[in-house]
Formats: structure tokens, sequence, C-alpha cells
């Protein structure tokens, strides 16, 4: 009876526990969490920020315990469960995105005005699509409603005169 009481020594119990077995496992489960997340970075860079860091379980440079080695596997698993729920949403978000824009295309005039960028979409590079009145006011007037699509990035130096007149360089 007094072994049962004793749980938390392994030896008072009679069983010799073999930490090297279950410290391979933890190890192989944290590698895989962090190709995982690294996997889901690069997946979101440039869309959306993905958390990547996890703190630090000990506070100086050590063999970290069976515990520890657990805290570390399952900050890392909720770490991994947040990046996928983050590109989910993302990725619902730039499908509607482009939902919108297949109506736009189909029907300038119910979209007045909008503007679709490329990056609204999940697509690299500059440009935008642009729901315009064909032929300036007169169009507007007439009801004559476009789709424009942009030529893609500015050029230096004409950036920089947009941004001047918006007052965002001095």
């Amino acid at each position: 009876m007094p072994d049962l009481l004793a749980r938390e020594r392994h030896t008072a119990l009679g069983l010799e526990v073999d930490e090297r077995l279950a410290r391979a496992e933890l190890r192989r489960q944290i590698g895989r969490l962090e190709r995982q997340l690294a996997a889901l970075l690069s997946e979101g860079f440039g869309r959306v920020a993905v958390e990547h860091r996890v703190g630090a379980i000990a506070t100086s440079p050590r063999v970290l315990g069976l515990g520890e080695l657990e805290q570390l596997r399952d900050k890392l698993a909720d770490r991994v469960a947040d990046a996928r729920l983050t590109l989910r949403e993302q990725e619902r978000i730039e499908e509607g995105n482009r939902e919108l824009l297949r109506q736009m295309q189909a029907s300038p005039a119910d979209f007045k005005w909008v503007r679709v960028s490329r990056d609204d979409i999940g697509a690299p590079g500059c440009g935008h699509w642009h729901s315009r009145p064909r032929f300036g006011p007169i169009g507007m007037l007439m009801g004559w409603w476009r789709v424009k699509v942009s030529s893609g990035c500015p050029l230096p130096g004409r950036l920089a005169a947009v941004e001047r007149q918006a007052g965002l360089l001095a």
C-alpha cells in the first residue's frame, strides 16, 4: 500500500522507465510540428501574418525534461492550429473577392466605382480591376460602365509624383 501512495517515484513501484524513447518521440513530434508551421508561414508569406514564434520554456540553456518537451509540443500544436485557421480565413476572404470580381465583370453597372486589387484576390504582382464609366462623365450619364484593368505597377518616377501630390512625401 505505501508503494501506491508514492506515485511520483517510479522506482517505488518497481518500474524502470526509459526516458530515451519518450524523449525521442517528443522530439520527432516537435520537429514535425515545426516543419508544418514553417510550411504554413511560407504559404501565407506576403498575404497574411502568421504568428510563428513560440516562447522559451527554460530561462537558461539546458536539456529540457519530459514535461517541458510536452509543453513545447503543445504550444507548437496550438500555433499550427492558429496558423491554419488564419490561412483558412484569408482564403475565404480571397475567394469572396474573386466572386465579387466575376460578378463585377459580368455586370459593371451594378458595381459602380468598385475596385478590386490583385492583393485582394491573392494574386501576386501589382494591378487592379476598377468599374468605371466609359467615356467619362458622358458614359456615366448614359449608363455605359466597364471594368478597366490596370496595367500593373506604376513606374518609380510616376509613383513618387503621385505620392507628392497626395502629400505622402515631403
